[in-house]
């Protein structure tokens, strides 16, 4: 879950609290989603390999980040996404997406259920893409009004950080009170860290384990700073990009939006449609579940050294047949990798197709996805 750097504006970017840290580190700088953010620090390719290795520390605090409570909080959201929240406990989240009334994605969002209070109020944290945000806030509020919802913007009032990478839990827990290596995936939980109030929650955006930490600007800077000193490397979105990609996570806005539905996007897994009753697009899910849809998103592995970029044509005897959504050398694999939509017909594994790369074509095989695993993520239950 993520958002490209498309159609940035003359506006001045935005910039997190954690900015001078990253100028301090002589980060590599550049525009996304209306933000100035690290693109590197030491290098893509080390910074990859030191959160597959060990650990990487990423700023993320230009993404959305929101609070909700009220009584009616569950019942609201249940008719706003495709997967079932009522399946949650307190302390669990689920990855899920926003949807239009055509069954196309508005984002990708986390929804993480916090449980209710003595009064019977409902509460949770939601994050969203930084490129939608705006939209994001814009649609919630208008789907939850009229509601007993209380909806809180804290995107400007928070940092958020991510600590990724085999060693991100050991290196994490000396800044932090409670005890993260009991916690599942996708599970979360408050606590104190570096002496201050800190939401984290076991998730990522890298295909490895990790925690995403949400404090306060002065605790976050506290933390990176601590984080940086005990040997955790600091990353930045170029690195982001090549582990969520060798992942398979879908970025938003190029293998994910509003023409995209989950169904088509491998995504089914959470649309739970058989237990849970009436959602925004649910007619068009259920139309695709029963005829089956027509493309899909694919993963490619490259032969060679050419690399597959975004928009780049797939061709299959010679005719256009997709477009490569995302693609990057995977430092891990060390061949090219890419994600693209193609007809059904063509989209099982060892189905061998071309990408035209400036003029040329060049040969490329459809595989299983993700292309890593990581064998060093907790098991999830």
């Amino acid at each position: 879950m993520a958002t490209n750097a498309a159609n940035e504006t003359a506006q001045p970017l935005s910039r997190t609290p954690l900015y001078q840290e990253a100028i301090a580190l002589k980060a590599r700088m550049t525009a996304f989603s209306g933000w100035e953010m690290p693109v590197q620090f030491s290098g893509i390719n080390p910074e990859h390999q030191a959160v597959r290795t060990a650990a990487g520390l990423f700023d993320i605090s230009h993404m959305g980040m929101f609070s909700l409570c009220g009584k009616d909080l569950l019942t609201q959201m249940q008719g706003l996404v495709p997967s079932d929240l009522s399946r949650l406990q307190p302390g669990e989240g689920q990855y899920t997406v926003l949807l239009n009334a055509k069954g196309g994605i508005l984002d990708d969002i986390i929804f993480y259920d916090q449980g209710q209070d003595e009064e019977g109020r409902h509460f949770a944290q939601v994050i969203v893409n930084a490129a939608t945000c705006a939209e994001d806030k814009a649609w919630l509020l208008a789907q939850l009004a009229g509601s007993d919802v209380e909806f809180q913007d804290l995107s400007k009032q928070k940092v958020l950080l991510a600590v990724q990478g085999p060693e991100a839990v050991q290196k994490l827990q000396q800044f932090v009170e409670v005890d993260l290596s009991v916690v599942k995936p996708f599970g979360h939980l408050q606590g104190s860290v570096c002496g201050g109030n800190g939401f984290l929650a076991r998730t990522g955006y890298t295909g490895e384990d990790g925690y995403e930490v949400m404090v306060n600007p002065e605790t976050g800077i506290t933390l990176w700073r601590s984080l940086v000193n005990a040997g955790v490397t600091p990353c930045g979105l170029g690195c982001r990009d090549t582990l969520r990609l060798e992942a398979a996570m879908a970025l938003y806005g190029q293998d994910i939006d509003v023409t995209t539905t989950p169904l088509e996007a491998g995504l089914g897994w959470l649309v739970h449609l058989d237990t849970k009753g009436e959602f925004i697009g649910r007619e068009v899910l259920v139309k695709q579940k029963e005829t089956g849809v027509k493309r899909r998103l694919v993963g490619i592995e490259m032969q060679g050294r050419y690399i597959a970029r975004h928009g780049y044509p797939v061709m299959f005897e010679g005719k256009p047949v997709g477009e490569v959504t995302s693609g990057s050398w995977s430092p891990t694999l060390d061949h090219a990798i890419a994600l693209a939509y193609l007809p059904v017909e063509l989209s099982k594994p060892g189905q061998s197709i071309e990408v035209e790369i400036r003029g040329k074509r060049y040969p490329g095989t459809v595989v299983k996805k993700p292309f890593y695993r990581s064998v060093n993520k907790p098991p999830k239950s």
